[in-house]
C-alpha cells in the first residue's frame, strides 16, 4: 500500500495490519480532554497488559490461600516461578534457555556480569563504552574499574561519534577496537543507544572484540522488545536488560540476562555467589559449599519477587501469541517509514530526525531535534503534552517519541504528526 499523507491511508493501515487487535489488551492512558492519549513513551514505560492485573491477582490469591506452601504447588508453584518466563525470553533476546535467566534489576545485572566478565590485568584492563552512555552505565563501568584497582582515567575507552555526526560510525567502532586491542578487557556498549536510537552493529562488534582477545556485553534495555535479537548466534558473551520498556514488565520491573552457553558451566569465572544461584536439587539442603546451577541461572542471588514476574509474564505471553519478534517488526518498519514520510511532507525542515534513517540502523524511537530559530524543544515537548500525546524529553535537545507496535495504530502516527505541525505553528506566533 503508498503512503500518503492523508488520514485515510492511516485509517487503511490500520485495517490492513494483522497485530491490530493487540492495541485492546493494553489500558493506554486519556488525555486531559479525556480522549485517547497518543501514547508514544514506552521506549520509557510500556503501556500495561489488560492480562496484568489476572496474573498478579492470581499470586495474591494463591499467597493468601495457600501461604508459604504456594513456594511448590501447583503449576505456578513460586519456587521455579522464573522458569515460566525463560522460554519466551530466549526467544525475544535469540538465546537458548540455558543462556537466560530473569533476575534483578538491569544494573544489578550489570554489575554481577562484569564481576564474571571484566577480568583486568596489567596490560589488558580498559573497557569500551560510547559517549553519552546512560548514566548507570557509565557509573557501573567506572565503578568496576575503580574496584579492580584501575583508573578509569586511564582505563576507560569512550566512543564518540565522529564531527558533525550524530550517530557512530560502524567502521570507527570496529577502529577503536582494533586501535586499542592488547589493552581492551571489555567491550560494553548498548544494543540500541538510548538518546539517538541508532542500533549498533552488535555481531560485527562482537567478531571484532573476540579478535582482539576482548569480552563483549550489551545492554538491551532498549533492543529486547524492539527488534529481533539473535544473541547466542551472534557469539555475545553476555547482555542484561530491563523489562519496563518495550517488554511491558511495569515500573522497576524484573530484569533480565544472557550468558553464552560457552561461559555458563565456566567454574572458573569469579562470580558474587547467592542461594538462588545453587543447584536447585540441592538448594534446600543449605549447605554452604556453593555447586552453581549449569545454567544462566547461578548467577542468581535470592528467590525472585513473584508478583513483578507475573506481571511480565502477561506481557511475555502476549508477545509469543503475537508470533515474536518478526512480525513485530516488520509492523515497526512500516511504521517508521510512514512516520518518514509525515515527517517530511507536513514538517520540513523544522524539525531533525538524528536517528538513523536505515531500517537495519534503526528501532521504533524517532529522536527529534527542533529546528526553528527562536523556538525551545523543551517548549514543543510540553506542549505536545498537553495536546494528549506521551512523548519524552532527553537533555540536552532531544524530544523522543517511539510508536510500538504491539499498542501503538499508524493513526496515533498520523495524529501525532498533525498536532506536532500545530504546536509548532503556534510556537512562532
Amino acid at each position: 500500500m503508498a503512503f500518503s499523507i492523508d488520514a485515510g491511508t492511516a485509517a487503511d493501515l490500520d485495517a490492513a495490519d494483522p497485530l491490530a487487535a493487540f492495541r485492546d489488551e493494553f489500558h493506554l492512558p486519556a488525555a486531559p480532554d479525556g480522549s485517547p492519549q497518543i501514547y508514544f513513551v514506552g521506549n520509557s514505560l510500556g503501556a500495561v497488559p489488560r492480562a496484568a492485573a489476572d496474573y498478579v491477582h492470581t499470586e495474591l490469591e494463591r499467597w493468601a490461600r495457600l501461604g508459604a506452601a504456594a513456594h511448590f504447588e501447583g503449576e505456578l508453584a513460586w519456587l521455579p516461578y522464573h522458569e515460566l518466563l525463560t522460554d519466551s525470553l530466549g526467544r525475544l533476546v535469540g538465546g537458548r534457555s540455558s543462556e537466560v535467566v530473569a533476575m534483578n534489576s538491569l544494573t544489578v545485572n550489570l554489575h554481577l556480569l562484569m564481576v564474571s566478565f571484566y577480568d583486568p590485568t596489567p596490560v589488558r584492563h580498559k573497557v569500551l563504552i560510547e559517549d553519552h552512555a546512560f548514566p548507570s552505565d557509565h557509573f557501573a563501568v567506572e565503578s568496576q574499574i575503580r574496584q579492580r584497582g584501575h583508573d578509569p582515567a586511564e582505563s576507560l575507552v569512550v566512543a564518540r561519534p565522529r564531527s558533525g555526526y550524530e550517530t557512530l560510525r560502524r567502521d570507527d567502532l570496529l577502529a577503536l577496537i582494533a586501535e586499542h586491542g592488547s589493552e581492551l578487557a571489555l567491550v560494553m556498549l548498548p544494543g540500541v543507544q538510548y538518546y539517538t536510537g541508532q542500533v549498533l552493529p552488535m555481531a560485527e562488534i562482537t567478531a571484532a572484540a573476540h579478535d582482539v582477545g576482548a569480552r563483549v556485553g550489551f545492554d538491551l534495555a532498549h533492543a529486547a522488545g524492539n527488534i529481533p535479537l539473535a544473541l547466542h548466534d551472534w557469539n555475545v558473551d553476555f547482555a542484561v536488560w530491563c523489562s519496563y520498556k518495550y517488554l511491558n514488565g511495569g515500573p522497576g520491573g524484573m530484569g533480565g540476562a544472557f550468558v553464552h552457553e560457552r561461559h555458563v558451566g565456566d567454574r572458573s569465572l569469579p562470580k558474587l555467589a547467592g542461594w538462588w544461584g545453587q543447584r536447585p536439587d540441592i538448594r534446600f539442603e543449605m549447605g554452604t559449599v556453593f555447586d552453581p546451577a549449569g545454567t544462566a541461572e547461578s548467577w542468581q542471588l535470592s528467590n525472585p519477587p513473584i508478583l513483578t514476574m507475573a506481571a511480565l509474564r502477561a506481557s511475555l505471553d502476549t508477545f509469543d501469541r503475537a508470533g515474536g519478534m518478526e512480525p513485530l517488526r516488520e509492523k515497526s518498519q512500516r511504521q517508521i517509514e510512514y512516520f518518514g514520510l509525515l515527517l517530511a511532507e507536513v514538517i520540513g525542515d523544522r524539525v531533525e530526525t538524528i536517528t538513523p534513517a536505515a531500517l537495519a540502523e534503526r528501532g521504533c524511537q524517532h529522536s527529534l531535534r527542533i529546528r526553528m530559530p527562536g523556538v525551545d524543544g523543551r517548549a514543543v515537548h510540553e506542549g505536545l503534552e498537553r495536546a494528549g500525546v506521551a512523548c519524552d524529553w532527553r537533555y540536552p535537545d532531544v524530544i523522543r517519541v517511539a510508536p510500538v507496535p504491539l499498542y501503538n495504530s499508524f493513526t496515533d502516527i498520523h495524529r501525532f504528526v498533525g498536532i506536532l505541525d500545530q504546536v509548532l505553528d503556534e510556537a512562532t506566533r
